[in-house]
């Protein structure tokens, strides 16, 4: 049975949660944070999440996971399998993460100690951030789902990515839903699905947690 390391609030961690919650996939979860002593044997880089698989290999970076679990449990597939659509799905997840969360994420900081953020920081996240909305709003169709009728990776990833990008939002006041079409009904839907509220009920619970590692940390 696989493990996911990591904590439920971090987005990051979330994306493959949802992917094995939503195929079905027996996996046990332990809760850690980066700085933990011998984290470092799970994920090089000391990021959330990092996964160990059933015959005790370690692997990290959300994206990578995300490979991994559609090529281990590809019952009730996450990607497409005609090539031409299944990298249609990375393009958009990498373009999500690339001008939509990791942007933003450089606000972070501000966002949790209620600092205001340097103007031109304001500007250098917006101007990368407008390149993620025109690039959702050239892929997306979120008919109903991101890139159509069937459910992918895509709408997991976009779902979580979008976490950090509306805290982000918050500060800079560009307003994703909207800006892109279709994004706020989509959004809904994700939210009511069962799988959706477990994850989110345990992003709750950690909050608490999560907090008093960070301030920890200071």
């Amino acid at each position: 049975m696989p493990t996911l390391h990591g904590f439920s609030y971090s987005n990051y961690y979330n994306i493959p949660k949802h992917a094995l919650l939503h195929k079905g996939v027996s996996f046990t979860e332990n809760l850690v944070y980066p700085s933990a002593a011998g984290y470092s044997k799970l994920s090089p880089a000391l990021k959330v999440p990092s996964l160990t698989t059933d015959d005790g290999q370690h692997l990290s970076e959300a994206a990578v996971l995300c490979e991994y679990i559609e090529d281990a449990y590809p019952e009730k597939p996450l990607l497409p399998a005609d090539p031409v659509a299944r990298n249609k799905n990375r393009q958009l997840m990498h373009m999500a993460e690339l001008y939509l969360e990791l942007p933003n994420r450089r606000l972070i900081g501000y966002s949790f100690s209620n600092q205001p953020a340097p103007e031109q920081l304001i500007k250098e996240v917006t101007a990368v951030v407008d390149r993620g909305i025109n690039s959702i709003n050239a892929l997306a169709t979120f008919d109903p789902w991101v890139l159509g009728s069937e459910f992918t990776m895509a709408d997991i990833y976009l779902y979580y990515v979008l976490t950090v990008a509306e805290m982000g939002g918050q500060m800079t006041g560009v307003d994703l839903n909207e800006r892109i079409p279709g994004l706020k009904a989509w959004r809904i839907a994700f939210a009511a699905d069962a799988v959706s509220q477990r994850v989110a009920a345990d992003t709750e619970a950690n909050r608490e947690g999560f907090f008093g590692y960070i301030k920890s940390l200071s």
